[in-house]
């Protein structure tokens, strides 16, 4: 198991090596770095792939503490400053994707590239809080129910595949109130970065799922249109919003392609 001290927290990362050009993927809210497997296998050992957990999820050491998607983008910049890394390609699931696209505009030079899957540049949608909030309240409280945890799960994977295993990791985890601060980072985020894309210049894959109900694909699709290096939005037909997880058959090919052809 490999950690780094990154900006009071406790960053646990896995690493494929080599001398490929170097991927690190950012996870979504409630997963952590294993929903990246199918990419990890699909790209290393052509790719130096990097995985990690953001602060509150898997195994990282979280303080507790109130933080920012600024921050989490300073932890991943950091993170490859301790790897040696100068320059890497960026992707991000969902959360991984507001973090990517922070450090992005805090560090132009570190980022060759992104990839931003069933992602977007903005704050949540209002309606969508208080139900989000009632659910993140209940899990805080009393953990993630069987019930609670498969609507969770329909929620993000939507896989009868893929949700049994993440429900029995959620349901593991202790103590259960370590999610109050990245829901409140989710759920609280104000900053809207839709004015700032056009100051993201480096290549950009969008990928969106065309049943993902957290992100509707109308949300990626404005936001490749206002990036200047991204050329639309691969849909991946039948996914949820974790697209690379539950289809990555459909996801792994255009990714290979776009690394390929940086």
């Amino acid at each position: 198991m490999s950690f780094a001290d990154v900006n009071g927290q406790r960053l646990y990362y896995e690493d494929s090596g080599g001398d490929g050009p170097p991927v690190i993927f950012s996870h979504g809210f409630l997963m952590d770095h294993e929903m990246f497997a199918p990419q990890v296998a699909a790209l290393a050992p052509e790719f130096r792939v990097i995985t990690w957990d953001e602060r509150g999820f898997g195994e990282t050491e979280f303080d507790g503490k109130p933080f920012t998607y600024w921050d989490s983008a300073r932890d991943c910049l950091v993170l490859l400053d301790h790897l040696g890394i100068e320059q890497a390609v960026l992707a991000g699931m969902s959360q991984g994707g507001f973090l990517s696209m922070r450090a992005a505009l805090l560090a132009p030079e570190r980022v060759r590239a992104l990839v931003l899957i069933d992602s977007q540049p903005g704050a949540e949608e209002a309606e969508k809080i208080p139900v989000y909030r009632g659910m993140l309240d209940t899990w805080a409280i009393a953990g993630p129910n069987d019930a609670l945890a498969e609507a969770v799960a329909n929620i993000i994977i939507a896989d009868p595949a893929h949700n049994p295993y993440w429900i029995a990791k959620w349901q593991k985890i202790w103590p259960q109130e370590r999610i109050v601060e990245p829901a409140r980072c989710l759920l609280e985020r104000e900053d809207d970065l839709r004015p700032r894309l056009g100051e993201i210049t480096c290549p950009t894959l969008v990928i969106h799922g065309s049943h993902d109900g957290p992100i509707p694909i109308a949300l990626a699709e404005q936001m490749a249109a206002a990036l200047p290096g991204a050329d639309g939005v691969v849909v991946i037909e039948g996914a949820a919003h974790a697209a690379n997880l539950t289809h990555p058959d459909q996801v792994n090919p255009p990714l290979l392609s776009f690394l390929r052809n940086l």
